[in-house]
């Protein structure tokens, strides 16, 4: 613990011997991150810190801080790989109608600067899903066994 300041002496002068006398007592070696700069000094002022401090220590995804218009936009540019993954052209279909009444509702509605979506051509779209999924009339359906008798699995 810290004695109190003497009376006669000034603030700054007692705080430099309190630093002092720690230093040549050792306390200060071997602190954890000696050396290194301090995070908040190497970086420029930044304004908004706070904000990226606390989208990194909550791991927030940034993606959901973006204006509903440009989500629509980079869902409209992935619109192919998530379709991708789609079995059924109804599947695709209902999607793709979602799409365009969100985009729609956007275009609207929009309040603040205007990003230019347009709505998705869903033929277009359809017709790459159907050339990506494999043909059924074209792979063979294995051949049913033919049952056999109970002679014939006797005797084979």
């Amino acid at each position: 613990m810290t004695e109190r300041k003497p009376p006669g002496m000034s603030t700054q002068d007692w705080v430099e011997a309190q630093l002092k006398r720690a230093q040549n007592a050792g306390e200060f070696d071997n602190l954890a991150g000696a050396g290194k700069p301090l995070t908040k000094l190497a970086n420029p002022h930044d304004p908004d810190w706070w904000v990226k401090d606390f989208i990194r220590r909550e791991n927030i995804e940034t993606e959901a801080l973006l204006p509903p218009a440009v989500l629509l936009r980079k869902e409209k540019q992935q619109v192919h790989d998530k379709v991708r993954g789609m079995r059924r052209e109804s599947e695709v279909r209902d999607y793709l109608a979602d799409l365009n009444q969100r985009i729609l509702v956007s275009i609207r509605d929009t309040t603040g600067p205007v990003v230019p979506v347009g709505t998705v051509d869903e033929e277009a779209v359809l017709d790459q899903w159907r050339a990506e999924r494999p043909d059924p009339a074209r792979t063979p359906e294995p051949e049913p066994e033919q049952k056999k008798s109970i002679w014939q699995k006797l005797f084979s």
